[in-house]
């Protein structure tokens, strides 16, 4: 019998989903540190976690189009391991550290934050699929709603942001602001608001003129207050943006779909009278 020789290129498909599991592991080393949480230390542990994940997250994707190995099957178990890391756990997370002040309120308010998050995993599957060929399509401009991440990084942000101040941010006069950033977020992720991808950066005046003020206003949140609220800056700048780019393409959608149901009921002698 001839032996059989071994393929490298057939064994790539693990490499991107052992990365992939390795996010799901801090987001589930995360929740555990949360849930038996007794120090500011002890939350700044499981939010690091959480940032952790997020750099997995980052790396599984780009070494799949780097190995040629995307997949369906990669496309659902990095879905699964968003819903751990950006989804249970920065809910547990500030629950634990902040909203269980607020009793039963606080913890429905932080399981809207995880079912909002799976809601939004969801209809992303949906969008992302070709429902012919089983694969991943072509990825958009932008993305509907907020991406988890982002949610889940504002929040683990502020946590961290915390531990630098000694604890200023988690005192009592400051449980219904990071009550209502986490509605808000759980709102914005399951809306039809557009955010950017960034798949389509050019290098033009424009592009520089945004890098430089992300630059600038960083430099001078850094010097002024404590370089980690620079993340806190930056992921809320980019939910400010999508926000006003939906509503500045606003008023031109309501046009042109007025326009097409004038031109349908044009078109159809049913409808004329």
């Amino acid at each position: 019998m001839k032996k059989r020789r071994f393929d490298l290129r057939k064994t790539l498909f693990i490499l991107p989903n052992l990365i992939t599991l390795s996010a799901i592991f801090c987001g589930f080393d995360s929740i555990r540190l949360s849930a038996r949480a007794s120090s500011e230390d002890d939350f700044h542990r499981a939010a690091l976690l959480i940032v952790f994940s997020m750099f997995f997250d980052m790396l599984d994707g780009r070494v799949a189009r780097l190995t040629k190995t995307q997949s369906a099957f990669g496309l659902q178990i990095d879905s699964l391991a968003d819903i751990v890391s950006f989804g249970v756990a920065p809910a547990v997370l500030v629950y634990a550290w902040t909203l269980q002040r607020f009793g039963d309120f606080g913890l429905v308010v932080s399981f809207l934050f995880c079912a909002c998050a799976a809601i939004r995993l969801a209809r992303f599957n949906v969008i992302s699929m070709n429902a012919t060929a089983g694969r991943p399509a072509k990825p958009s401009k932008y993305f509907l709603g907020l991406p988890t991440p982002g949610a889940a990084g504002i929040l683990v942000s502020i946590v961290v942001a915390n531990h630098a101040v000694e604890g200023a941010i988690g005192q009592a006069k400051y449980a219904w602001v990071i009550l209502g950033l986490t509605l808000t977020l759980s709102v914005l992720m399951v809306s039809n608001v557009e955010f950017r991808t960034f798949k389509d950066v050019r290098l033009n005046m424009r592009s520089a003129a945004f890098v430089g003020f992300a630059i600038l206003s960083s430099t001078i949140i850094s010097t002024q207050m404590k370089p980690h609220f620079v993340l806190v800056w930056l992921l809320g700048f980019y939910v400010l943006m999508g926000v006003f780019e939906t509503l500045w393409r606003l008023p031109g959608r309501l046009r042109e779909r007025s326009a097409r149901r004038a031109e349908v009921r044009s078109s159809s002698p049913d409808l004329n009278p």
